[in-house]
């Protein structure tokens, strides 16, 4: 496993970190015992990740603190999230950090994020709620402070070009991938800049994985003017990736892609499937894809805005 500081937060991360919702949610989705799912965080720690990232809206919290109660608590680097609505206070944070606290079995968490955050919302969290969470750091139950954008609602990022520029966010967690690229531009500069950690989700979704679905979209995106028809003209318009690219995968060359952008910290995996836990380890660990296929893909996609970030659901057909 490599490791890296997450910002100027003091933390050391694992370059692959294990996400605890989407679709698998550890297993939960697909209907996995207990302790089915502790064994899939088991098996990631075990390979070296050291990053576990979770939420009250997942419904991993308990899993996720009885897998770390194997480990050292020092090792791990363990995240949550909790989702704030218009009219919550600073009483309202303190409550929902003490509840998540108490599902997952410890004295602190590392990181606690205010959980997809819209535009419109980010006011009143920075404002209202943000003060919470800074006593609650003075206080030691919380060791870092983050905050996480709505991808699919928020695809221009517009809460998250404003969040970085300001206190008291340590870490984001964003959407970024090869065919979703905006942050490249306009947050990974910035947060470079100014010391603030990156927790990469999106990263691989349906039109990484499903090939009839990626033939729908980008046919679509052809037809809106976005792209040109001749990504169309080998069948698969991400086919190249493998066939040119040297990647095992699309999935590979898609983890491979966000693992060696600039300014990106820590990828996030979900999986149900232990098996599968050590694949996508493997895919974050190779060498970059070759600078001419990178060139491609700014070339070919760097322009699109909010593509592949379907919400967790059932996968896409075409």
């Amino acid at each position: 496993m490599e490791y890296r500081p997450l910002g100027n937060t003091g933390l050391s991360v694992s370059v692959a970190g294990l996400g605890c919702g989407g679709n698998s949610r550890l297993g939960l989705g697909r209907g996995a015992s207990f302790e089915g799912c502790v064994t899939v965080v088991r098996t990631a720690v075990d390979l070296g990740v050291n990053f576990l990232d979770t939420a009250e809206a997942y419904g991993t919290e308990e899993i996720v603190g009885a897998a770390a109660r194997s480990y050292n608590r020092d090792r791990l680097v363990i995240s949550t999230k909790a989702i704030f609505k218009a009219g919550d206070s600073g009483q309202t944070v303190t409550g929902q950090v003490e509840a998540a606290l108490r599902r997952l079995g410890l004295d602190y968490v590392d990181i606690f994020h205010f959980h997809a955050v819209n535009p419109v919302a980010y006011d009143h969290h920075r404002d209202v709620l943000a003060p919470a969470l800074l006593r609650l750091k003075e206080q030691g139950k919380v060791r870092h402070i983050g905050i996480t954008e709505t991808g699919p609602r928020d695809p221009e990022q517009k809460m998250l070009t404003q969040a970085i520029q300001e206190a008291p966010w340590e870490v984001i967690m964003l959407a970024y991938s090869l065919m979703n690229q905006g942050a490249r531009h306009k947050v990974f500069p910035v947060t470079q800049r100014r010391g603030i950690g990156t927790l990469l989700m999106f990263v691989v979704r349906n039109i990484f994985s499903n090939t009839a679905y990626r033939r729908d979209v980008v046919a679509k995106l052809v037809e809106q003017g976005q792209l040109d028809a001749s990504v169309l003209s080998d069948g698969d318009p991400l086919g190249f990736l493998v066939a040119e690219g040297g990647a095992e995968s699309i999935t590979d060359a898609a983890y491979r892609y966000a693992r060696h952008e600039q300014g990106a910290d820590v990828i996030l995996f979900g999986t149900g499937d232990k098996d599968h836990v050590r694949a996508n380890v493997e895919s974050i660990l190779r060498p970059p894809l070759a600078p001419p296929i990178i060139e491609r893909l700014h070339a070919s996609f760097g322009h699109l805005t909010g593509v592949g970030l379907d919400l967790p659901g059932p996968v896409k057909k075409a």
